[in-house]
């Protein structure tokens, strides 16, 4: 079901709002059933059926331990021109991304959209090398209309990839050290237009990134791993 405001909808947005099935979820991440991207992201119908799909945040370093970061493209319905980590969506509802065991579903996902998005091939992020290292549930409003309400798989990965950002989602890309990512932050809380950052990556840059650094310079990522809390924020 659509209305007059979504004519101005890029047609590449368009199709995956009304082709991908999210996969929808109960608080505690049992599969219940599934919508299309559409509905998922409406807030009328996320407040009116509480509805609330898995979804996955990737952050990617490099060998030297930075962290790639993309601005989402203009033309993404939810927190366009937003920056936030490396990469950001949902697993659908499809059997190979279904798979619950050792997260393989997720990780597939993630190995997907990386190529969609970043043009990162498979053999350079194998599912494998993805360390997911916690889940978080939050709720957050893109404008009037549409916004996100995920449980939001977090996945770590180590890798040096070749890029080719699909400019369809991505408008922009960086490597950012510790230090520059802190200062990113505080450009965004003091009002700068040009930093804006997207509300799930905060969330995880205040409650766990920091921490968990440290872990990816130390080689250490599986002494973090906790997947039986679901961190509600």
């Amino acid at each position: 079901m659509t209305d007059t405001n979504d004519a101005g909808m890029d047609a590449v947005q368009r199709r995956l709002m009304f082709e991908d099935e999210c996969i929808l979820v109960d608080e505690n991440d049992r599969v219940v059933g599934h919508d299309t991207k559409y509905n998922c992201h409406l807030m009328e119908k996320i407040e009116a059926e509480n509805l609330l799909h898995r979804a996955f945040s990737v952050f990617l370093f490099n060998s030297k331990y930075e962290l790639l970061l993309q601005q989402r493209s203009k033309t993404k319905v939810t927190f366009p021109l937003v920056w936030t980590n490396t990469c950001c969506s949902h697993p659908l509802y499809r059997e190979s991304e279904l798979i619950e065991e050792k997260v393989l579903g997720v990780r597939n996902a993630a190995q997907r959209k990386l190529l969609d998005e970043l043009g990162i091939v498979a053999e350079d992020v194998p599912v494998d090398e993805f360390t997911p290292l916690g889940r978080m549930l939050y709720k957050a409003p893109s404008d009037g209309k549409w916004g996100e309400h995920e449980l939001d798989y977090l996945l770590f990965i180590v890798r040096d990839v070749k890029l080719q950002p699909n400019p369809d989602e991505v408008a922009e890309i960086k490597y950012v050290s510790r230090e520059e990512l802190k200062e990113l932050v505080k450009k965004a809380d003091a009002g700068d237009e040009a930093v804006k950052l997207s509300p799930w990556s905060r969330l995880v840059v205040d409650n766990f990134l920091m921490k968990w650094w440290d872990h990816v310079e130390k080689g250490t990522l599986i002494e973090a791993v906790d997947m039986k809390t679901i961190h509600k924020l």
